[in-house]
């Protein structure tokens, strides 16, 4: 009985896990000692949950040029680029960004922008990955 509980524990977290993708940012020259990684999942109602995690990731303020913020760029497939959010960085060691979008994308980038509700990336472009 035993066996057959821990079989299926295994297939239903193999099942949840195998619906992500993940992705991991490449060494930015802007921030060389951030670690980014990102996950994708689509949810039931067929929108896209975005999840971004960085570890030693500098403030914004502290890159030159300084910035005000870490935007979240995606490259949707029907729409174009589309601003999803910021990240806050409060603690340089650990950011984490969270968002549900309804536009399926196939690529994420992060600029540091000095506004917050821009349409297009004014700002310089730390890392890119395709998702």
């Amino acid at each position: 009985m035993k066996k057959i509980k821990l079989l299926v524990s295994i297939v239903v977290i193999t099942f949840l896990t195998s619906c992500a993708t993940k992705a991991k940012f490449p060494v930015s020259t802007t921030v060389p000692a951030a670690e980014i990684l990102v996950k994708k999942k689509t949810d039931n109602n067929k929108n896209i949950t975005l999840e971004i995690n960085a570890k030693n990731l500098a403030s914004a303020e502290r890159l030159s040029p300084p910035g005000n913020n870490y935007s979240v760029w995606i490259v949707t497939k029907d729409y174009g680029l589309k601003n999803v959010g910021q990240i806050q960085v409060k603690n340089g060691k650990k950011a984490t960004f969270k968002t549900v979008t309804p536009f399926e994308f196939s690529e994420v980038f992060i600029t540091v922008e000095n506004q917050g509700d821009l349409s297009y990336p004014t700002g310089q472009e730390i890392s890119r990955t395709k998702i």
